[in-house]
């Protein structure tokens, strides 16, 4: 079994704009709450086929995991895989909505391994997952609007 987390937000932004604050991976980690440092496997940065690994906490659990860009359409998009000890999928879409806007949603397939509760971890990290992810985007939303401070 798996479970979907998805969690969206309107960014007053242009979708280029927004691409611009989440192309560049190792950023992540001044908005996404849970994600620790980022380490690239390989000389890449970016684009399908780029590697990484990311310290991860929630709560007191922490983990390495790794991922790999499926996914990479510049002002549209970045899809991932997880291969680390959670596994699945996960997309960024961005979608121009009004006037210099974008709809970004973030969406997540999981598998938790058995020693994170398998089954039943999934289903009890479904909500707090839900929830810190919508403050990750908050917090993007915030960094965009607000600009370089």
């Amino acid at each position: 079994m798996s479970i979907t987390i998805a969690v969206c937000t309107d960014i007053d932004a242009s979708p280029a704009v927004v691409w611009a604050a989440v192309e560049h991976i190792e950023s992540h980690v001044e908005w996404m709450k849970d994600a620790v440092s980022v380490t690239f496997r390989g000389s890449a940065r970016g684009g399908v086929g780029t590697e990484f690994d990311c310290l991860t906490r929630v709560g007191p659990l922490r983990t390495r995991d790794h991922f790999v860009i499926t996914r990479w359409r510049p002002g549209a998009g970045m899809g991932i895989e997880h291969r680390g000890a959670v596994t699945g999928t996960g997309e960024f879409r961005l979608r121009a909505v009004g006037d210099g806007r974008t709809l970004f949603c973030w969406e997540e397939r999981l598998r938790f391994p058995w020693w994170l509760g398998g089954v039943m971890g999934e289903q009890l990290g479904r909500p707090i997952l839900a929830r810190i992810w919508r403050g990750n985007l908050v917090r993007l939303k915030t960094k965009i609007e607000t600009g370089p401070s």
